[in-house]
């Protein structure tokens, strides 16, 4: 091989980027010791975008296409090289491809809770999962903050940041809602779109698009679930109308119903624990009629206002608990029988 020959060989002729590997969003192209002729190609694919980087400082971007690098098409980057005149010798840059296709079916999730403030609730612990896409779509943010001078970057280095920003939006988005928390769960759409709307300014920042975003599931911790959280009962006695007092009494006691019904001695277990001639239907009947405290202005002691309920009331409420499954048939028979006798007495 001739000293020409050789020498040819150190030009690079055409850039472009395969993208031989899954997942990666920004390759440097491997330029050792060699040099872009003049008059080269740039082969830039419409999934792409490249950018010329000389002594560190971003000279050039170029959108799809196939572009001939003279001083014409690269004028940043013939500025800083002071070139005054047409240049007729090899020059070096750094050039980095970067992949704009949107990265589909990524999952996002709160492995552990979030705590969010809640209108009903004050303070809810939350878990979510769903899926998310999102795409580079401005070159020039994302090589600054996030991918720099690596070689390669792939798309699990910049999820790992992704997550971090995910989490800390979605509890600051959630909290500032002023949506409560029960109708966010109820409708997941709802909660996703409170959501991407944060989180679309958040990720600009590193010149990435958030595609889609949408919440698949959601629940609380499983102490919270069984019996809304010992913090939140708490909250709720605070400031709760005797109505809303009323509805977390009966939410308590269907919540416990099961749980006694699995100890030995089942639902009758409840009836002699508390007291001697006190049945299972009218510990129900009781409960299902009654708040958690007197009426407001009742003198300290005094027995608790009768419930507004009729007993044709407790006894459509008392086959709602056989529906549910929460009691059986034979305790639904003897509160049955005692309500009927206050009826017809």
């Amino acid at each position: 091989m001739g000293i020409g020959s050789f020498i040819k060989k150190q030009f690079i002729d055409v850039l472009q980027w395969n993208e031989d590997t899954e997942g990666v969003l920004a390759w440097r192209y491997p330029m050792a010791d060699q040099e872009i002729q003049n008059g080269g190609q740039l082969v830039v694919r419409e999934s792409q975008v490249a950018v010329f980087v000389n002594e560190g400082q971003i000279a050039d971007v170029f959108g799809p296409g196939t572009h001939t690098l003279t001083t014409q098409t690269l004028p940043l980057l013939t500025n800083l090289k002071n070139w005054d005149k047409l240049f007729d010798s090899p020059f070096k840059s750094d050039v980095y491809f970067f992949s704009t296709r949107v990265q589909t079916g990524r999952k996002w999730g709160t492995p552990q809770p979030i705590t969010i403030r809640d209108k009903d609730f004050d303070m809810v612990r939350v878990r979510a999962f769903g899926m998310y896409s999102y795409r580079v779509t401005n070159a020039r943010a994302f090589f600054t903050e996030i991918s720099g001078t690596r070689e390669i970057y792939t798309r699990d280095e910049v999820e790992d940041q992704l997550r971090g920003i995910l989490m800390a939006t979605m509890a600051s988005s959630l909290g500032a809602s002023q949506v409560p928390f029960l109708d966010m769960a109820a409708n997941q759409a709802l909660m996703a779109q409170q959501v991407k709307g944060d989180l679309t300014t958040a990720f600009a920042r590193y010149g990435i698009a958030l595609d889609e975003f949408n919440v698949t599931s959601v629940s609380l911790p499983e102490e919270l679930q069984a019996a809304l959280d010992e913090r939140i009962s708490a909250g709720m006695k605070g400031g709760m109308s005797a109505d809303k007092m009323a509805g977390f009494t009966k939410y308590q006691v269907a919540s416990a119903i099961p749980l006694a019904a699995g100890n030995e001695g089942g639902l009758a277990g409840i009836g002699a624990g508390l007291g001697a001639g006190m049945t299972v239907g009218q510990v129900i009947g009781q409960t299902l009629g009654s708040t958690l405290a007197p009426q407001a202005g009742a003198p300290a002691g005094a027995p608790a206002a009768p419930a507004e309920d009729s007993i044709e009331a407790r006894l459509e409420k008392l086959k709602g608990l056989l529906d549910k499954g929460l009691i059986s048939a034979a305790d639904y028979d003897s509160s049955k029988a005692e309500l009927l006798k206050k009826l017809i007495g």
